[in-house]
């Protein structure tokens, strides 16, 4: 089944929401080559292009996939800011269920997995794990050792459980939506407070392994992030020891 047009009345089955900056280089293929495998498995779809602060042509380029592909649109907000892109994504999505994805990822086998877990109730959230027992991350060791390392300061910091918070995440829309609401972070760590108070709020979240295999180097550098994610680690911790 093709995508379903933005203007449609019919909602589809599955909405994918991809947060894009400066991805000029892969955005085209990448959304396109999506698109394709999204019609082969059957599901009525759209995929939400979240643009945030991009300096070179992804809007441009965005602008005339969402011309050329009926279930692709595109919306942008001012300033690189991962998560605001993310959120706002998961808030304009009207599919029954929502996958988080990457654009450097759009791993169509983490797809039909979750899908398979949430449409047969055995999952309200579904976590791409790449470090749990089967996964292969190839990234390099730098960001490989920095998900290791934020993994254990959120198991210190607000008790978190599982092994693995930022990148690919499927859910029930109108299950999460209450826990998207209440979260107060945003840039890096908005993915992290999601998934963490999922589990907080008795929401079936299940982690799956997944194969990740990056196209193209990240586009802002992962040095540059470190003290923006400290601060937001702080205040996440406030957020969910304190108020709550």
């Amino acid at each position: 089944m093709p995508g379903i047009p933005p203007t449609s009345p019919d909602p589809p089955h599955l909405s994918i929401v991809i947060p894009v900056f400066n991805e000029e280089g892969i955005l085209h293929d990448a959304v396109g080559e999506l698109c394709a495998e999204l019609d082969h498995q059957g599901w009525s779809y759209e995929v939400i292009l979240a643009e945030n602060g991009s300096t070179d042509h992804t809007v441009e380029l965005g602008e005339q996939l969402s011309a050329e592909l009926a279930g692709v649109s595109l919306f942008s907000v001012p300033e690189p800011n991962y998560g605001r892109a993310l959120r706002e994504g998961i808030l304009r999505a009207r599919g029954r269920f929502v996958i988080c994805d990457e654009i450097d990822l759009c791993d169509i086998d983490f797809h039909r997995r979750a899908m398979a877990l949430l449409e047969h109730g055995h999952a309200e959230m579904v976590v791409g794990s790449k470090a749990m027992k089967g996964a292969s991350d190839g990234r390099p060791m730098v960001r490989r050792a920095a998900t290791r390392v934020m993994n254990g300061l959120l198991r210190v910091a607000v008790d978190f459980r599982g092994t693995d918070t930022h990148g690919l995440k499927a859910f029930e829309r109108e299950r999460l939506l209450p826990v998207v609401h209440r979260c107060v972070i945003d840039r890096d760590l908005f993915a992290s407070e999601l998934v963490v108070r999922a589990g907080r709020d008795d929401i079936d979240v299940v982690e799956i392994p997944v194969r990740v295999q990056e196209k193209r180097r990240p586009a802002i550098n992962l040095v540059k992030r470190v003290p923006n994610v400290l601060v937001n680690l702080a205040r996440l911790t406030y957020a969910i020891r304190v108020k709550r």
